[in-house]
């Protein structure tokens, strides 16, 4: 079965990747959870948007990486959260709250698997976060967790 790859795929590849998989695999798996598109000629001309998306977003090297690090290193995190009287929270704050923090504090966007978290946040305070950047690359971020 031919497809094409619209999110990483561990082993497999990338987004705008065209991959030949086994028809279980990519039935049952790639294509319900939104992993592949179908090949077709028609969906042939969409791998060049799915390229240019990941281009954008994408760092593109060591020194890219370094460049990035030091924007995110610089910025005040906060993020507003539901917490009770005590300061305990009503759930946690996930990796892809993190990412729309960031983004809003005037940062690049980063995707929501690079963002590492230790343990899990469920108090306000500040916590210092992890992001991912390159092999060997990590921005640590201070987030202030704050309630709303």
């Amino acid at each position: 079965m031919k497809l094409i790859l619209t999110s990483p795929v561990e082993k497999l590849g990338v987004p705008g990747d065209v991959v030949e998989v086994k028809d279980g695999y990519g039935r049952n798996y790639l294509l319900p959870q939104g992993h592949a598109i179908a090949w077709t000629r028609g969906a042939e001309k969409q791998i060049d948007g799915i390229k240019r998306a990941r281009d954008a977003r994408e760092i593109r090297g060591l020194e890219h990486a370094q460049e990035v690090r030091a924007q995110i290193e610089a910025l005040t995190v906060s993020l507003q959260v539901n917490a009770g009287e005590t300061g305990k929270l009503f759930g946690a704050v996930t990796p892809a709250d993190i990412a729309t923090a960031i983004k809003q504090a005037g940062g690049p966007s980063v995707d929501k698997r690079a963002v590492q978290i230790a343990k899990p946040i469920k108090v306000v305070g500040t916590h210092t976060i992890g992001v991912k950047l390159h092999e060997g690359v990590t921005a640590h971020v201070a987030l202030q967790v704050e309630a709303a």
